[in-house]
């Protein structure tokens, strides 16, 4: 079953549904592959993001007036650690699971 792709055109001002070529198709294909494909590395891009907004919400931990406590050590190494406790398929799969910030 050819897909259809909505063309507009001068003489079809509210466009009309035309079915892909082969080579059109194939093309699109290939688009579809490509962006599956990145799948893992843009859920690992939105891990660091967010492990890195973690991490500076607890940068102030570790200024010279504020003693870090051995606990905010801890997690905030978990939180460096997290990436590596994934893989490309457990990133797409696994639901993250976040350290927890001691009070």
């Amino acid at each position: 079953m050819a897909r259809l792709n909505l063309v507009v055109s001068p003489s079809s001002p509210t466009g009309e549904l035309v079915p892909f070529t082969a080579e059109e198709e194939a093309a699109r294909d290939a688009e579809i592959k490509q962006w599956n494909d990145g799948a893992p590395a843009r859920a690992f891009d939105e891990l660091r993001q967010l492990r890195n907004k973690r991490l500076a919400e607890t940068d102030y931990h570790g200024l010279s007036d504020v003693p870090m406590s051995d606990e905010m050590r801890l997690h905030r190494s978990a939180l460096r650690d997290l990436p590596a406790q994934y893989d490309n398929s457990s990133i797409l799969t696994e639901e993250i699971v976040w350290p927890i910030k001691p009070e």
